[in-house]
């Protein structure tokens, strides 16, 4: 199967890629201000709690002035060497498409090498022409590239990484939420009323609860107020940081010299290296300057953590420093007692604020990373809900909510104690850091095209620094850190079940594919009665004829006059332009008026249930017939025909006159399925929805311009689809059973039967997530034996 190449557009700038001119400034300093209340509101508020988790524990012994000291430059270097050097400088620009995170990485790498597992995005129809690169011109380069794409372990052991990054990814979500909340509220005990434990615990719980039961509205509702609040905050810990350090220990400004390092391990040996979790927490919440990078450009990020985020934290957590240099009694409560009494409230109020504002960033994180998971075939189908219909990514996600929401309090109460969720809180943000370095590595390798030698240094020395902390995280397992390994745990089986589930049953229906010439041997009548109306037939298959067909076929006399196959795919690129949506080809010769549909939509694309894909289906039909009319050497005779597929063009489609479409009157949608039943086919499995009432959309209706010359058959073949449609439309599903052989082994059975029926029983339907009208949807049972 081949696109055809004269029908490509040209390629499109990433809509990330912004240069920094006087044209363009002005909004990315809006950008800058609006992605402090988004992207760093968890790593403005790590303040609260990062000196307490690196002091307390194993360097109770070591508690004094050159310990402080050495702390101080080992966060001053982590901030500066990790997301100044690392997310700043390099990581921005490995965007796809102007998309960032762990996905939009392993995207980029199944699109410039076949490293993806996933069937759905190894077919050659989804070459979209805006994301096409050169080969390879580095011999080495494409000699590994080769070797890997031969591989499947590695392919395998590849997307094992990626499941588990963006498993650590959720439990991010889950430990940012109860450590900034339980971190901000030990204020209180400072300010003089003495609340007890419980009652504490209390109040982070409402909190919590709070914070997840608002979600529904969507964050375009309160995101004005993030901004401020955070930009408030900034401003206070940095005039806080900055009269700590000249009333308490100016001294402290010579932290910066790498030489305290050397003497803070010299003097606490082991234990020195066990803190470094709590260096950690230091940098918790970089990677949202990566994950929502979409939301905003690389430039306005860049600015913000620049000039806002980076001097502020330095100065903040100098001010720290000195503080407890002078006052190492403090330890345990130290930001909260190192605030000057007469603005103890009002920055206590700003950093509760501020803590909530960091949750809702990284919980929004994982709906974004949920959704691109189910768009690539690695999660179960779940309710997506778009709050926002003028700014993509904005989705609540129920639930995922209100499990995140039950993880959480549950942390929060088993726990108790901001040290051991900063434990846990470590552990997950060095897991993520290496798996992104050890993939970025691949990016400067296979997209970038550099030097293996240029691949190798970049992983070798993040790699050393990064490994670093994720060894003494890992040294933090019985005290906590084990929590993120479970969690991502469950949710990578979850994501690699799933998706072996579904790659069995799509290997399944490839192997058991209707031939072709059994259907050409029943003529164009396929040996039923064709009746009107417009049969849509959905598969996975981006080729051949599903086994549900000739299961339909052979059990019912009847079918309908035009038949599409529709295959909707998801492929590895955030979006998917309106003029590269659709691809279409025949699947038999002209008299059999049969079809075939890919409707392609990237892992960030909003399939909207707004009627018009009927529509738009029998446009992109009409110029595929009048395309192919055009082309000789493509068209096909009464009794032969070229499989091959022709990208259609919206945007030809509007301004040709292949066929116009005319607005009537509004009509809802049960007087259009009404023409549907007429021409309906007796349901093995008919559905049917009385909750919902009539849905009020737009009724087009198609005619043939009575002044264009063309030829009869083509007319005939346009009058045929024009007909058909007036009829109304049947979609047609298989409702599939998979059930592992009787020879598989107890694993396999206990995966497929036990664990992917599960999943399956438990999910969104396909026909929910496909915005299929149930009263006009015809299901047939198929047992999948794997």
């Amino acid at each position: 199967m081949e696109l055809d190449s004269a029908l490509t557009i040209p390629p499109t700038p990433p809509r990330n890629l912004f240069p920094l001119t006087w044209v363009n400034l002005s909004g990315n300093l809006i950008l800058a201000y609006q992605s402090l209340g988004v992207v760093y509101g968890d790593l403005s508020t790590s303040p609260l709690y990062v000196y307490t988790s690196t002091l307390i524990g194993n360097l109770e012994d070591h508690q004094n002035e050159e310990a402080i000291f050495g702390a101080c430059s080992l966060i001053f270097w982590t901030l500066t060497l990790i997301p100044l050097c690392k997310y700043v400088f390099i990581l921005l620009a490995a965007d796809d498409n102007g998309e960032g995170g762990t996905f939009a990485l392993y995207s980029l790498l199944c699109r410039h090498a076949n490293f993806s597992l996933l069937p759905n995005q190894q077919a050659s129809d989804e070459e979209l022409s805006a994301y096409r690169y050169g080969p390879s011109t580095h011999s080495n380069v494409s000699l590994l590239k080769r070797f890997l794409e031969k591989q499947k372990r590695p392919r395998t052991g590849l997307l094992i990484v990626v499941l588990f990054g963006s498993s650590m990814v959720i439990g991010d979500g889950v430990l940012t939420s109860a450590i900034a909340v339980m971190s901000s509220l030990p204020g209180l005990q400072y300010s003089g009323k003495k609340l007890t434990k419980g009652a504490l615990l209390l109040l982070a719980c409402v909190i919590l609860i709070s914070l997840f039961a608002l979600q529904h509205i969507g964050t375009h509702k309160v995101a004005f107020m993030f901004a401020p609040i955070v930009m408030l905050w900034l401003i206070s810990i940095f005039c806080v940081g900055l009269y700590n350090i000249i009333h308490w220990n100016p001294k402290v400004v010579s932290a910066i010299y790498p030489y305290y390092i050397i003497k803070f391990f010299r003097e606490t040996g082991r234990d020195g290296w066990i803190s470094l979790g709590g260096i950690l927490l230091s940098i918790t919440g970089t990677e949202a300057m990566y994950a929502d990078l979409g939301h905003f450009t690389a430039v306005s990020i860049r600015l913000a953590f620049v000039f806002a985020i980076y001097p502020c934290l330095v100065v903040q957590y100098m001010g720290q420093a000195a503080f407890l240099s002078r006052n190492l009694h403090s330890i345990p409560n130290s930001f909260f007692e190192s605030i000057p009494d007469p603005v103890f409230w009002p920055i206590f109020v700003v950093a509760t604020l501020s803590a909530v504002v960091g949750s809702q960033a990284t919980i929004t994180a994982t709906f974004s990373v949920i959704k691109q998971c189910q768009a690539l075939g690695c999660f179960p189908r779940v309710k997506i809900v778009h709050t926002s219909k003028h700014i993509y990514g904005q989705i609540y996600i129920p639930e995922i909510n209100w499990m995140l929401m039950i993880l959480t309090l549950s942390i929060t109460i088993g726990f108790q104690d901001t040290t051991l969720i900063g434990n846990a809180y470590g552990l997950a943000t060095a897991t993520l850091m290496f798996i992104t370095t050890f993939l970025v590595a691949l990016v400067i390798t296979f997209v970038w095209q550099k030097s293996i030698w240029i691949s190798g240094m970049f992983l070798l020395f993040f790699g050393i620094i990064e490994g670093a902390y994720l060894s003494a995280a890992l040294m933090k397992v019985p005290q906590g850190g084990w929590v993120p390994l479970v969690l991502s745990f469950i949710f990578m089986m979850i994501m690699y079940i799933w998706h072996y589930g579904m790659r069995l049953k799509y290997n399944f229906d490839m192997h058991n594919k209707v031939p072709l010439q059994w259907l050409l041997g029943l003529g164009p009548s396929l040996g039923i009665v064709r009746v009107p109306g417009i049969g849509l037939i959905y598969t996975e298959l981006a080729t051949g004829i599903p086994a549900i067909f000739s299961h339909f076929v052979t059990n019912l006399p009847a079918f309908h006059k035009v038949l599409v196959f529709i295959c909707v795919k998801s492929v590895p690129v955030p979006y998917v332009s309106s003029d590269e949506r659709f691809v279409v080809g025949r699947v038999c010769p002209r008299p059999y008026r049969m079809y075939r549909c890919i409707v392609r939509y990237g892992y960030k694309d909003i399939q909207r249930d707004d009627g018009d894909f009927e529509n738009q289906l029998i446009q992109s039909l009409a110029e595929f017939i009048h395309m192919e009319a055009g082309e000789p050497e493509f068209c096909s005779s009464e009794g032969s025909f070229d499989g091959r597929m022709m990208v259609t063009r919206l945007s030809s489609i509007q301004s040709g006159s292949t066929i116009i479409a005319t607005e009537i009157e509004d009509c809802s949608e049960s007087s259009s399925v009404q023409s549907s039943k007429s021409s309906a086919l007796l349901s093995l499995r008919s559905v049917y929805d009385d909750e919902n009432p009539p849905v009020r959309k737009q009724h087009i209706r198609f005619h043939l311009p009575a002044n264009r010359i063309m030829d009869s058959v083509i007319q005939e073949e346009l009058m045929d689809l024009i007909v058909a449609k007036e009829a109304g439309f049947a979609y047609i599903m298989g409702h599939s059973y998979v059930k592992a052989r009787r020879s598989s082994s107890c694993f396999k059975k206990f995966v497929i039967d036990v664990g992917y029926t599960f999943l399956r029983k438990n999910c969104r339907g396909p026909s929910v997530d496909l915005n299929i009208p149930h009263i006009n949807l015809i299901e047939v049972g198929m047992i999948y034996y794997v």
